[in-house]
C-alpha cells in the first residue's frame, strides 16, 4: 500500500505513520509545510519519505500525486491550535483550497479512499451529550470549525459527483509524546515538571475528554484496514470527561510538582464549556479498551524526565 500522510511533521499525523510503519507492506509519503509541523516528528525509515511542501499550492502536490500513485490519503494538514486559529482567522480558512486539491488529485489519480481529519470542534456548544455523529447539530461560527464542516461537504460531494470514497475522522482532545507544548497536556506537564505555575483560563470547570494517541492512530488504521465507515463519519476519541482543573490536579500528583494552579481571564470564545462523544463506532474501530488517562500521562512524564 502507498499512502499519503499530509501535515506528517505534526504529532498525530507523524504518530499515525509510526503505526502505520509496523506493517512491513506499507510504503509512505509524509508531506509538511512546517507551519507547525517540526522535523524531529518524522519517522526514519527506508519505507516512509518526506517531501517539504504546501498542500494549499496545488502545483506542489500534482507532482507528487503523480510519481507515486497513492492508494490512500490522509489528508490531516491543517492550521492548528486554538489561539492560533483564532489569531489568523484567513490562514485557517485558506486550508479550503488544500482541501480542493487533495481532492482533486486524489480522484484524478486513482486513490481508493481519502481520510479527513475533522475535528469535535464543528459540534460547537453542546446541545446533548454525548455528542453523537448524525443526530448532534453542528453549530460551531469558528473559522476553524466552519473549516473542518466545508471539508467534510467536500467529501461527501467528491462522493456523490465522482465515486471517491472517504471517511470523516471528528478527533476529540488527543494527546501523547510528540504533541506540541502550546496543547493543555503537554503546556501543564511541561509547567509541573519545571515547577512552574499552571494556568488555566476561567475557572477551569471546562470539561474535555483526552483520547491517548495510540487509540486514536488504531482506530484509524483499522478503519482502513478493516474497511469501516466507508462514506461515513466517526467520532474518534475517548468519552471520559474530566474537568481541566482536574487535570491539572492529576498532572501535579503524577509528576510530584509543587506547582500551583493560577487561574487567568477566559477566553473572549473558541473554549467550550463541554465535550463528549458518542463512542459506538469508535468502539467498532478499537476493540479494547481505552488507554486510561493516568497511564498515558505517566508515559509522557516518563519519557519528559528521561530526555
Amino acid at each position: 500500500m502507498r499512502i499519503l500522510i499530509t501535515g506528517g511533521a505534526g504529532f498525530v499525523p507523524s504518530s499515525l505513520a509510526d503505526a502505520l510503519l509496523t506493517n512491513p507492506d506499507t510504503d509512505l509519503v509524509l508531506t509538511d509545510n512546517f507551519l507547525t509541523g517540526r522535523k524531529e516528528n518524522i519517522p526514519v525509515h527506508p519505507r516512509c519519505r518526506f517531501i517539504k511542501c504546501d498542500v494549499n499550492n496545488y502545483n506542489e502536490m500534482a507532482p507528487i500525486f503523480s510519481a507515486f500513485g497513492f492508494d490512500y490519503v490522509f489528508h490531516y494538514a491543517a492550521v492548528v491550535g486554538v489561539k492560533r486559529t483564532l489569531d489568523n482567522p484567513v490562514m485557517v480558512l485558506n486550508d479550503i483550497q488544500g482541501i480542493k486539491n487533495i481532492l482533486d488529485l486524489s480522484k484524478s489519480t486513482g486513490v481508493k479512499r481519502i481520510f479527513f481529519s475533522s475535528s469535535s470542534e464543528v459540534y460547537g456548544e453542546p446541545v446533548h451529550l454525548p455528542q453523537h455523529e448524525h443526530t448532534t447539530p453542528l453549530n460551531s461560527r469558528l473559522p476553524y470549525a466552519v473549516v473542518k464542516n466545508v471539508g467534510e461537504s467536500f467529501c461527501r460531494s467528491y462522493q456523490q459527483e465522482y465515486g471517491l470514497d472517504f471517511t470523516l475522522f471528528r478527533f476529540f482532545n488527543t494527546y501523547g509524546p510528540k504533541q506540541s507544548p502550546d496543547f493543555v497536556v503537554s503546556r501543564f506537564i511541561d509547567a509541573a515538571l519545571a515547577g512552574k505555575d499552571i494556568t488555566v483560563y476561567g475557572d477551569g470547570m471546562q470539561t474535555r475528554t483526552f483520547c491517548y494517541i495510540d487509540d486514536n492512530a488504531e482506530a484509524c488504521i483499522n478503519a482502513m484496514m478493516q474497511n469501516l465507515f466507508v462514506n461515513d463519519v466517526v467520532n474518534v476519541g475517548n468519552d471520559k470527561a474530566i474537568t481541566i482543573v482536574e487535570l491539572a490536579e492529576i498532572i501535579i500528583r503524577l509528576t510530584g510538582s509543587s506547582s500551583k494552579i493560577v487561574h487567568l481571564p477566559p477566553l473572549p470564545e473558541g473554549d467550550m464549556t463541554r465535550r463528549q462523544p458518542d463512542i459506538q463506532n469508535m468502539l467498532k474501530l478499537l476493540k479494547r479498551d481505552f488507554t486510561s488517562l493516568e497511564e498515558g500521562l505517566q508515559k509522557i512524564i516518563s519519557l519528559r524526565k528521561n530526555n
